[in-house]
């Protein structure tokens, strides 16, 4: 029998770039519920290096773009299922910026993942996430909206 407790806990970092009221996401899909989710780009922290350079690392891999002025808005702790596997991760979530500022005008950007799949991420509209087109981790979205609506912190 499957255990129904996540083997370890991911530590892991994704950064929030802004367009406008839209944010850069993947879509993601859970092959055992049938359902699409969307997440900000990004991915493990590796050991003796900081949640802040393994996001900018994650995006240089991931799209091969650089990113820069990563500021860090929080942690979520995330306890989920995936393709019928139990997951936990510590979730570090950064804003940041493309240094190059022609990757805003384009609709979707191309990357890879570490496991040579391929990646297509998305600007989608933060007032466009709902039980049907999640946005996770769980509590993003409310993190990101309290952050919008108390920019101070």
């Amino acid at each position: 029998m499957k255990s129904l407790k996540p083997s370890g806990i991911r530590v892991i970092a994704i950064c929030v770039f802004q367009r406008e009221e839209s944010i850069l996401v993947f879509e993601g899909y859970d092959s055992v519920t049938g359902a699409h989710f969307f997440r900000p780009l990004g991915g493990g922290v590796e050991a003796g290096e900081t949640s802040r350079a393994a996001v900018a690392r994650e995006i240089a891999e991931e799209l091969s773009l650089q990113g820069t002025d990563f500021e860090f808005v929080g942690v979520l702790e995330n306890i989920f299922a995936l393709d019928g596997v139990p997951k936990h991760e510590i979730v570090f979530v950064y804003d940041g910026r493309f240094v190059d500022e022609a990757v805003y005008a384009q609709h979707e950007l191309h990357g890879w993942e570490a496991n040579g799949t391929p990646l297509r991420a998305v600007w989608r509209e933060l007032d466009s996430f709902n039980e049907e087109h999640r946005l996770v981790p769980e509590g993003l979205w409310d993190l990101l909206k309290s952050r919008k609506q108390n920019p101070e912190g």
